[in-house]
């Protein structure tokens, strides 16, 4: 019989009063956190009716980078991840020309989203549109750039999905729109099977120096595969 010795699953909901911190290994997250002088604020949201977490950057004129991750622990074999799912809006309805946001599966992080030699990924760039959602992939020897979904993210939340029950060589993105979610960028063949390492849940959000304090909020992660 099918059960946990055959598949795993990890989700969070962001229920509580947890501390974000930007040092050691908490429950996994960790921040990763570059402000120099100003306070960019990351927290378990009071109030919330089901579970959220709020990423936001600094009124201070530099640049800032903050970002949700396992801080580098890779606990997720890419070959027996089968779906993840993120549901997440903005804290305002467009981001700032000088802001991006992205977030996804991911191996090692960096503050330069190209540089991560290992994603799948959803992004925002304000510089080029400050709603539009793009759609990337990268395993080190194939990699597609802002692939356009025709979707947007403002403030209203909508799910995403990464589906890798197609395996690594056809991974497939989906998101919410007016009959449910539905597969983006069918273009497009994502293609990730040169990676065979393991991957980690990630959300960052970033500027370049401005004072502007734009934020998300992330309300559940979820990720599964098999054992």
């Amino acid at each position: 019989m099918a059960g946990m010795q055959d598949f795993w699953c990890f989700e969070d909901d962001f229920f509580g009063g947890g501390t974000l911190a930007t040092s050691g290994q908490g429950d996994p997250w960790v921040i990763a956190d570059t402000s120099a002088s100003g306070t960019p604020t990351y927290v378990y949201v009071d109030g919330s009716s089901s579970g959220e977490v709020a990423l936001d950057l600094a009124a201070t004129s530099e640049v800032e980078n903050v970002c949700l991750s396992f801080g580098d622990k890779l606990a997720m074999d890419i070959d027996k991840i089968q779906g993840a799912e993120f549901r997440i809006k903005m804290n305002q309805a467009a981001l700032d020309a000088t802001s991006q946001v992205a977030f996804g599966l991911t191996g090692d992080r960096n503050d330069t989203i190209d540089s991560i030699a290992q994603a799948a990924i959803f992004r925002v760039v304000g510089a080029d549109s400050t709603t539009a959602v793009v759609v990337e992939s990268d395993d080190g020897t194939n990699n597609n750039d802002a692939v356009a979904t025709g979707q947007t993210l403002i403030n209203a939340y909508k799910t995403f999905k990464i589906d890798f029950s197609q395996g690594t060589s056809d991974v497939r993105f989906m998101m919410d729109d007016a009959n449910g979610l539905r597969r983006v960028a069918t273009g497009t063949t994502f293609d990730m099977s040169n990676y065979t390492g393991s991957l980690q849940p990630f959300v960052q959000i970033q500027k370049t120096a401005d004072t502007n304090t734009d934020g998300l909020t992330i309300d559940y992660i979820k990720v599964w595969g098999k054992r």
